[in-house]
């Protein structure tokens, strides 16, 4: 999400005339685009702010700007640690960005525009559209839905990015539309909660499902993805859609955070392990080749070891083919956050790295079950560690390399897996 928030700060400040610098030295505007999910990225956040500051003595025209999760509810403490910053700008005011360097390239007057949507359902109608005469991306991330309304008690999202709300359909359409036709072949649909789209619409409930159906119908668009859908969204009419519709690929990112009842219930996530398994069993039926991956957080506030053990049980039990892993950070102003019972750093990084170990296993294992077979592969240009090779994912969400001549970029492959590594598979052309 906060890569498509930078996509569309781009086109804004390219719709007054602006285009990308060269490097930072040259450029006229500077925007700093923030994540406030863990404390490490914040910290990085006043870090390059403090690095920034000289370019203001060297060009005292500079405009600095900060922008995203951490400008929405840390505002007054950038102006107070960072005076050579010229504004601060929420997630739910993009389209004053133009008006806010405008104003700072007249006066060099902090400015601060952080208003969220005051009620759960507004439509998003005033996202940037791509246009033609960008430069074409091979793969692209669409915005279906800003905000949440789960409310987990380790969250901030709701305090940075609001409620809950879907933009319309034939908007969502419209853009992927635009992206085909300039070469975009790979949609990613981004949502705090992707399957929960569609409610309080204008135009009536479109589900999620019926959304996937309406984007494959668009020619020359070759893959569709999402993420991240929340568990207890997960319904029967989405699992069949993606088993029956051939552009939407076999690869589900379903985050569960914790494996014990009692946990998940103190994160008040709305799901049990059971129904979580059930879910996972539904999807291996209908889709045998799917790809699963998670969210886990180990060392939440009361955290028993008798917990975290039930944890590692449930990932022996579902073996996903990867996970995001993370020691529990704790957010100011979340219910978590402000409870009395936090697990010691010590105990936290000791625990994320049984989870680590544990994981990189099952990842290597199934990763060997790929070899000798043939995967369909998006290929998206030159390795970055070896020119030699050529890379992409497969359906499944598995990164392969494999030589080959450039022009193969932005063309399915067929590739035969001859070697597994725990970060992906080497292959061969057919």
């Amino acid at each position: 999400m906060n890569e498509e928030d930078s996509e569309q700060m781009s086109l804004y400040l390219e719709g007054i005339g602006f285009s990308r610098a060269d490097s930072i030295v040259e450029a006229q505007v500077i925007l700093l685009n923030t994540c406030s999910v863990r404390k490490k990225p914040e910290d990085k956040a006043f870090s390059m702010l403090g690095e920034l500051e000289p370019l203001r003595w060297i060009n005292k025209d500079v405009i600095i700007g900060v922008c995203g999760c951490m400008a929405q509810v840390r505002a007054d403490e950038i102006k107070r640690r960072a005076p050579h910053v010229d504004f601060v700008l929420g997630t739910g005011n993009l389209g004053q960005l133009p008006a806010l360097v405008e104003e700072a390239a007249r006066n060099h007057r902090f400015q601060k525009w952080t208003e969220l949507p005051d009620r759960k359902g507004n439509i998003v109608e005033d996202v940037p559209q791509r246009h033609l005469g960008r430069s074409p991306k091979l793969k692209a991330f669409v915005p279906i839905q800003y905000g949440c309304d789960k409310f987990c008690t380790f969250c901030i999202v709701p305090s940075t990015r609001g409620r809950e709300r879907s933009r319309p359909s034939a908007d969502v359409i419209q853009e992927v539309e635009t992206m085909v036709a300039g070469g975009t072949r790979e949609v990613t649909l981004l949502g705090q909660t992707v399957n929960s789209y569609g409610k309080n619409m204008l135009e009536g409930r479109v589900p999620f499902s019926k959304l996937l159906t309406l984007l494959s119908e668009i020619p020359g668009l070759e893959r569709i993805r999402y993420t991240s859908p929340y568990p207890r969204d997960f319904r029967i009419d989405l699992i069949e859609t993606i088993r029956d519709c051939p552009k939407v690929m076999e690869h589900c990112h379903l985050p569960v955070q914790s494996g014990d009842d009692e946990m998940l219930k103190e994160m008040h996530r709305l799901y049990t392990v059971e129904s979580y398994l059930e879910i996972v069993a539904k999807l291996r039926s209908e889709i045998p080749a799917l790809g699963l991956t998670t969210d886990i957080i180990v060392g939440f506030p009361g955290e028993t070891e008798g917990q975290f053990e039930n944890t590692l049980k449930l990932v022996e039990q579902v073996r996903f083919d990867g996970a995001y892993m993370f020691a529990y950070s704790i957010r100011p102003g979340t219910p978590a956050g402000d409870r009395k019972d936090q697990v010691p750093e010590k105990i936290k990084k000791l625990r994320l790295a049984r989870l680590i170990e544990l994981q990189n296993r099952i990842t290597c294992e199934i990763n060997d079950t790929y070899v000798g077979r043939t995967l369909e592969v998006l290929v998206e240009g030159k390795s970055a560690k070896n020119p030699e090779m050529l890379q992409g994912y497969s359906r499944e969400f598995k990164m392969v390399h494999f030589p080959g001549s450039p022009d193969r970029a932005g063309r399915i492959a067929q590739v035969k897996i001859t070697q597994s590594r725990q970060w992906g598979l080497n292959g061969e052309l057919i």
